[in-house]
């Protein structure tokens, strides 16, 4: 068996077992949007275990955005508009976690809903609260 063998395709078999490999192909749908805005107001407080957020006390704010990187462009607004922390943000998924007392996290949200959605242009969801 030579390099050209495998060049020419004469060696199918190996190749084959490469392909039956299960793959997960994340896409999004090309546009800008927010598609979560939700404050926890009163957590149970095994929640923040749960999220890893274990200093945290006060509401929860969440957050999905596509596309995700600006869920960093979420997290500086948020800090900035509000005493807020930052419980999590994945630039790769467009999540954001912030935590604080509940006019804190909601003035965030806002905040940040202004932001992209007035001054960017991204489509907006409900700022709901439970």
């Amino acid at each position: 068996m030579s390099f050209g063998d495998i060049l020419c395709g004469r060696i199918v078999s190996p190749l084959i077992e490469l392909d039956e490999k299960k793959r997960i192909i994340q896409e999004f749908v090309p546009g800008k949007q927010v598609t979560l805005c939700h404050v926890i107001a009163n957590p149970n407080e095994s929640l923040y275990t749960k999220l890893g957020l274990i200093d945290a006390r006060g509401a929860v704010g969440i957050m999905t955005i596509t596309p995700s990187e600006a869920a960093m462009i979420a997290a500086d607004v948020s800090t900035k508009a509000a005493a807020v922390e930052i419980g999590f943000v994945d630039r790769f998924n467009g999540s954001l976690v912030i935590t604080g007392d509940v006019a804190a996290v909601e003035a965030a949200l806002r905040n940040v809903m202004q932001v992209l959605c007035n001054m960017m242009g991204f489509s907006p969801a409900p700022l709901t609260k439970t």
